[in-house]
């Protein structure tokens, strides 16, 4: 009953795509009218794009009222793939949602009646390659594909407007019973050597004290690659160290993202103006060394060694909407000067590399020589949006904790170490995903 959409996946799975997505089309959904991608900016972490850029063409008075962003989009058909090399994605901040246009100009195979028309039961398939192509192929309600897809639909799960293919790629195994699967198996293998694994696919031992994640990747079978986080069916995996497996409590902050500074003196004038201005001596008494650390949370006054809090700028708490694009994260000093800030379009393009699913493994490690053990209580999340983490900034749950110095400061070589992250405790992860569970796989 599924062979043609099966025969369809193998097609894109051909051409790169390792992630298979759905949308059931609109009437609206057409190349006048833009495809809607869904409400808030979540479809940023299943589609792959470039850079989150102005609009120019888009101002409502002085705010610019929406941005764009490039895919690397290409139709697929019998003949192969079909760049379409003026497809974007358009974010619309004041609803807020997401649509892709541009998608047939330069096309030169692209489904130009399917994608003009109005007609119902139009299904669109997305294939997301590991190096950001995005691949799409569109059918008729009457098309043998249409009719597979709407046998599967019933067992198939939601990831935001998309349904996930990912069950069906893999023949009907439901690939977060496959997840939960593999870890109670890692789980009841109690002490594990800590391994990392090689280029050639076979677990190497690892020495470091960092492997607690390595050797999770390497039990599950996942190779380390250029192209994203660890990966196991469509599930970011992620690991943190705990005291215990019974309180599970978390030996220290998950750091979200670590991007540098877009605006601000650390941009305009450097980071060692920055620290002159803001930083102080060293607390444990090294020579011409000045750092900068602390905690910088939205919920907080001002930083009584460094003289800065941190606000958000462009961006209204009680609607959970941005409303300036031109706003951000903002360290200002008393004089509301901007010390250092972080732009909205780039932190949407940092927030768009997690996956919309994510799971949070707990680990205990002892040595030597170096041994993790993986616990029965692991949190599933899904459907991120940096709107969440946003929201989890204004509330004070996300925060700014640099660790910034520098080293030999008056002489004229300096050394400058710079380690921007924003941090949430543990217990506030759920907040940032619009879904999460703790599930026991004993």
């Amino acid at each position: 009953m599924t062979a043609p959409l099966t025969r369809l996946l193998d097609q894109m799975a051909a051409h790169g795509a390792a992630r298979f997505y759905v949308k059931r089309l609109a009437p609206n959904d057409n190349s006048k009218n833009q495809v809607y991608l869904g409400g808030g900016f979540g479809a940023l972490n299943i589609i792959p794009h470039g850079p989150v850029e102005s609009d120019d063409s888009s101002r409502a008075g002085s705010v610019r009222d929406r941005a764009k962003a490039m895919v690397r989009f290409f139709w697929l058909d019998d003949d192969g793939l079909s760049p379409a090399p003026d497809a974007q994605l358009i974010l619309y901040p004041k609803y807020p949602e997401v649509r892709m246009s541009g998608f047939l100009r330069g096309a030169e195979r692209a489904p130009n009646v399917l994608m003009k028309s109005r007609d119902e039961g139009r299904v669109l398939f997305f294939g997301i390659c590991p190096d950001g192509r995005v691949l799409g192929h569109v059918v008729a309600s009457d098309d043998p594909i249409a009719r597979a897809f709407d046998a599967a639909a019933p067992g198939l799960d939601a990831t935001g407007i998309f349904l996930d293919l990912e069950k069906l790629r893999h023949g009907g195994t439901d690939p977060k019973e496959a997840l939960l699967a593999a870890l109670r198996r890692i789980h009841a293998k109690g002490w594990i050597a800590s391994q990392k694994m090689g280029r050639a696919g076979v677990p190497e031992p690892y020495s470091a004290r960092n492997g607690g994640g390595y050797t999770l990747e390497a039990e599950l079978g996942i190779s380390p690659n250029g192209y994203a986080d660890p990966d196991f069916m469509g599930w970011e995996v992620k690991q943190y160290g705990v005291s215990d497996f019974t309180s599970y409590r978390a030996k220290s902050p998950v750091t979200l993202m670590t991007p540098e500074p877009t605006g601000g003196l650390y941009r305009d004038e450097g980071v060692a103006a920055f620290l002159h201005r803001y930083g102080y001596a060293d607390k444990s008494g090294k020579v011409d060394r000045i750092n900068f650390g602390g905690i910088y949370a939205a919920s907080r006054d001002f930083h009584p060694e460094t003289g800065l809090m941190l606000r958000l700028a462009g961006y209204d708490a009680a609607t959970g909407k941005i409303i300036d694009l031109d706003g951000g994260i903002v360290l200002l000093d008393q004089e509301d000067n901007v010390a250092a800030s972080w732009g909205f379009r780039g932190i949407i393009s940092h927030w768009n590399r997690k996956h919309a699913k994510a799971v949070y493994v707990p680990s205990l490690m002892q040595f030597p020589p170096p041994e993790y053990s993986y616990g029965a209580a692991v949190q599933l999340c899904e459907g991120t949006d940096v709107l969440l983490f946003l929201a989890a900034v204004s509330a004070g749950s996300v925060y700014y904790d640099p660790g910034i110095k520098i080293e030999d400061a008056g002489t004229a070589r300096p050394v400058i170490k710079r380690r921007s992250q924003f941090r949430v405790r543990h217990d506030g992860l759920s907040a940032l995903y619009r879904g999460s569970e703790i599930v026991l796989i004993k």
